[in-house]
């Protein structure tokens, strides 16, 4: 399965570790395109330069673990598109551009169930996108989970519960999965 993710999926860590940790499992292809970085890189800055200077680093990491992951949408995809936000039209136009199956964002408001299908794609959040994934592979997405909850526990200095932790992450179905 190939997945083109958006930026506001990519930025919050926590949500971003748990994507890209079941990607690098081989449990889907992730896609997305310079644009998409770009806006992640540049969400970041509303926590500091230091933030986006670690942002950056981490694309430059995400490239070369990725290096097929970047996706250039093609101009007459960006033409032909329409979508209620004119912003999010090079989202979709990489999801096409790179064959996507599923597109990951919380902004549902904005991709239309019914153009992502007249595009063959469909509109995922997070949440729904990684319960299928563990419903499919279980141990493996609570491999990557557990993985990144002691990651966030160590930085934070402090415990937080599994199911806190992944509703913070706007993660709240797949936290109460993993925690009952």
């Amino acid at each position: 399965m190939r997945a083109c993710l958006d930026a506001c999926v990519l930025f919050p860590t926590v949500l971003r570790e748990v994507l890209i940790g079941v990607a690098g499992l081989g449990l889907y292809d992730p896609l997305w395109s310079e644009r998409i970085l770009e806006e992640w890189a540049r969400a970041t800055t509303k926590l500091g330069a230091e933030a986006e200077m670690q942002a950056r680093g981490e694309v430059a990491v995400l490239k070369a673990q990725f290096p097929k992951a970047c996706i250039r949408p093609r101009d007459g995809d960006m033409a032909r598109l329409h979508l209620p936000d004119e912003n999010d039209i090079h989202v979709l136009a990489a999801a096409i551009k790179g064959s996507a199956d599923v597109l990951v964002t919380l902004n549902a408001k904005d991709f239309p169930r019914q153009q992502l299908a007249l595009e063959g794609i469909t509109r995922l959040s997070p949440d729904e996108f990684l319960m299928g994934l563990w419903m499919e592979t279980p141990a493996a997405v609570e491999q990557v989970v557990r993985e990144v909850h002691g990651t966030a526990q160590r930085m934070m200095g402090e415990e937080i519960a599994l199911r806190a932790l992944m509703k913070k992450a706007r993660l709240p179905r797949l936290g109460k999965a993993l925690s009952g």
